[in-house]
């Protein structure tokens, strides 16, 4: 649940590449009143794209221009969604399904004006619909994935990394968009260590008050006493007691094909994984349409749905808005925390 705290933190809410079914899912979001109940949400994205976002799901929201982001935070809550418009991408440049340089480069404009609002302490949190790795690399990226760009940008220098959450299930992972060959030169205790405390932190963020987190495996059957690997045995049974040490409650390694079950059946908060596909394959089969990815290790909750930009049927007004929906619950939840951090290190200075 939502905490019951009467704080409403500021979500910066963003259209995602233009192109695909972005536009239509947050028309269809804030067509629903009640996903913005526990958060003052912001639009943030091009006015012509946010209508067309509106004709292709068949909804009409009412909106309140702005014309900054600081404006929101003191704002009366009117049941208007105040929505700042900008000028990023022109219709001729962008034909629906088409991956393009100019959608690239507006998702990049949009989500770094996001992040300068939240830095400046006017948004608590942001959530963006699903963007396009290739159509940004095209358009300015300079980084492996969005993640590596927030990092850079809000210079983090921490560890972090990408999370995938289904329901009350969340997943973290020692490597991610590597070749598979790769993995196991990513795997070493530090990074096995990093990865856990950072997702048992992030949970309790989230609201849960004592995290349940366990640590897979990386080979078949747990490496079978080491003749079928030696990983569990040198680096991550040692990371899990050191945690242990520690004062964290961490459980494993347990097998990578089982452990799955047991977060499924609610025994299990969270699943640090080794690799990318290990974690995102059981997340996406128990339930594609509603995962959210959690952008961990960063000092602003930024969320979106785990789902892609879904090429094949934008425009048709077909695309579940459910992981989106989640998303924006999960940033509100995150944005709460974030927000109260805040405000206790403001006067713990004054």
């Amino acid at each position: 649940m939502i905490s019951t705290s009467s704080i409403r933190p500021v979500v910066a809410l963003t259209l995602g590449d233009p192109a695909g079914i972005g536009p239509e899912l947050i028309a269809k979001l804030l067509g629903e009143t009640d996903a913005r109940q526990h958060a003052q949400v912001v639009l943030v994205g091009d006015s012509w794209l946010w209508e067309r976002g509106q004709d292709i799901a068949g909804v009409r929201v009412q909106t309140d221009i702005i014309s900054d982001l600081s404006e929101v935070r003191d704002r009366l809550d009117d049941g208007l969604v105040p929505f700042l418009p900008v000028d990023t991408v022109q219709p001729s440049q962008v034909t629906l399904g088409t991956v393009s340089a100019a959608g690239g480069s507006s998702v990049l404009t949009v989500l770094n004006l996001c992040m300068d609002a939240a830095l400046a302490g006017d948004v608590d949190a942001i959530c963006f619909a699903p963007l396009n790795k290739h159509a940004m690399k095209l358009g300015g990226l300079e980084f492996e994935d969005e993640l590596h760009h927030f990092a850079h940008y809000l210079q983090v220098k921490d560890y972090f990394c990408e999370f995938n959450t289904l329901g009350d299930i969340w997943t973290a992972r020692v490597s991610s968009h590597i070749p598979l060959k790769d993995a196991a030169n990513w795997l070493s205790v530090e990074r096995v260590q990093k990865a856990t405390r950072l997702i048992y932190r992030s949970l309790i963020d989230s609201g849960i008050t004592n995290p349940r987190v366990a640590v897979a495996g990386f080979n078949p059957h747990n490496g079978d006493g080491g003749t079928c690997g030696r990983e569990e045995i040198e680096i991550i049974a040692p990371a899990v007691e050191s945690l242990k040490r520690e004062g964290l409650p961490i459980q494993g390694p347990y097998p990578a094909d089982t452990i799955f079950l047991q977060a499924r059946d609610g025994h299990l908060d969270a699943v640090v994984t080794m690799y990318h596909d290990q974690g995102q394959i059981a997340i996406k089969l128990l339930g594609f349409s509603k995962g959210v990815t959690v952008h961990g290790g960063l000092p602003i909750p930024i969320t979106t749905p785990a789902h892609g930009t879904a090429y094949d049927i934008a425009g048709q007004g077909r695309a579940s808005v459910q992981a989106t929906y989640n998303a924006l619950l999960k940033a509100t939840r995150m944005g709460v925390s974030a927000l109260q951090r805040r405000q206790s290190e403001s006067m713990a200075t004054s």
